[in-house]
């Protein structure tokens, strides 16, 4: 189910950044290589992590050399903001937490996660970075997956 944004995201969505993006913008291959293109919003590429224990997007705003959260310009940073809060709002009902960081630690490239946990799930009530290694969906609930969230984006 697709959730409406508040009234003061869609201003900032509306007048944001071109949605021409450089042509110099590139998917760290680590994040290529885990997930799923769900689609564009705005601002970030949204991805579907391929990891059969929790839903899980990841965010990539589509601008080359971004790092922090903090290198984003005063007029992405909201539309970022709007773009998570559509994203969560997508995971509504999918577990009894939604997890959000963005670490990047280990993949530089400013990516935001959004994990829809739940009690009783192999990592809880821990981070899942780091528990165990990942564990690709089969391919029913893949498909299944990247249908909802399509839908449920927009896309």
């Amino acid at each position: 189910m697709f959730y409406p944004l508040r009234p003061w995201y869609q201003h900032s969505m509306s007048q944001g950044p071109d949605v021409n993006m450089p042509a110099d913008f590139a998917l760290d291959p680590r994040l290529a290589e885990d997930t799923l293109l769900l689609g564009d919003l705005p601002l970030s590429r949204v991805l579907l992590m391929d990891e059969g224990r929790y839903p899980w997007l990841v965010l990539v705003p589509r601008r080359p050399g971004l790092v922090e959260l903090t290198d984003l310009s005063a007029e992405e940073a909201p539309v970022l903001w709007g773009e998570l809060h559509q994203c969560c709002a997508a995971m509504t009902g999918m577990g009894t937490k939604i997890n959000v960081g963005a670490l990047g630690n280990i993949v530089r490239q400013l990516h935001i996660h959004v994990i829809a946990r739940h009690e009783g799930d192999p990592a809880w009530p821990g981070p899942v970075w780091g528990h165990s290694p990942r564990q690709p969906a089969d391919p029913a609930e893949r498909s299944r997956r990247v249908a909802e969230f399509r839908r449920a984006l927009g896309f």
